[in-house]
């Protein structure tokens, strides 16, 4: 059960995004909602450094910058969620970004953060550091949401027949039940037998779900990119799955169709675990 929610931001454009979708899941589920942005500690110990000779910067006006830039950022939390009926405090921490979110997520039930962040322009195909440190460290399942998201639609649950994937269906039916949204089921069905069994079993899992239950396959394609597809073409407001396939390897890196579809799914990502 889904009843409190962490926001990290770092007060960003694309980082508003994810504010306004935390916001609203937070006030549609009725849940608790705490707000975090982290003050970054390492560039300040780099300019501490006296080596090359090069003079300090004015160490103290960059102090002040950064908190008054992370107070606007918690003032801007608060203002968002008070406008939805939701009670928000965020607050300020400081020391490695990934690190901070992690340890402060262990308190809630869901962890929410947007995937593009204050270098959004200049994104490749990669996500960003934070975002990617606390997708392999957290044990939380964990929204990501792009700056193209958008609150609202349908969810669709990616099912591999893994334990993440089991653990996938029990966080969808229960977000589409209380949103009031139908689950579009994706299969990757290159093996037909293997696919029959796991719509099966994944027949199984959302037989409680009280909301239309949709299922697609596909033959042919990645299923990275069949599963991006399919969220498109529901006009989907979420995608949940595991945060590991099948072929899990270590809990400190994501499964390859994990990050693949986090990296470039246009709507929010949820990574069950």
């Amino acid at each position: 059960m889904i009843e409190s929610i962490l926001l990290a931001t770092d007060g960003s454009d694309a980082a508003l995004v994810a504010e306004r979708y935390a916001v609203a899941l937070a006030a549609r589920l009725r849940a608790r909602l705490h707000g975090v942005t982290v003050v970054e500690e390492g560039p300040l110990q780099g300019l501490r450094s006296g080596s090359l000779g090069v003079p300090q910067p004015n160490l103290d006006e960059i102090e002040a910058y950064l908190k008054a830039r992370a107070e606007a950022v918690c003032r801007r939390v608060s203002e968002l969620s008070r406008s939805q009926g939701v009670e928000c405090n965020p607050e300020t921490l400081r020391g490695a970004a990934d690190d901070r979110i992690v340890e402060r997520g262990q308190g809630f039930d869901l962890v929410v953060l947007g995937r593009d962040g204050e270098h959004q322009s200049t994104r490749t195909a990669l996500i960003g550091s934070t975002v990617d440190g606390v997708l392999r460290k957290t044990t939380k399942p964990t929204v990501v949401v792009p700056h193209t998201g958008e609150f609202g639609g349908p969810v669709v649950l990616g099912f591999d027949g893994s334990p993440g994937s089991r653990i996938a269906a029990k966080i969808g039916v229960e977000l589409a039940g209380r949103l009031e949204q139908p689950i579009h089921v994706f299969v990757d069905s290159k093996d037909k037998g293997r696919a029959a069994a796991r719509f099966e079993e994944v027949r199984r899992l959302l037989g409680s779900a009280s909301v239309p239950v949709r299922e697609n396959s596909s033959t042919l394609g990645r299923p990275d990119v069949k599963l991006v597809d399919t969220a498109r073409s529901a006009r989907a407001g979420l995608i949940v799955m595991g945060a590991f396939g099948r072929n899990r390897i270590s809990e400190y890196f994501l499964g390859s169709n994990a990050a693949a579809v986090v990296r470039t799914s246009p709507v929010a990502v949820l990574l069950a675990r």
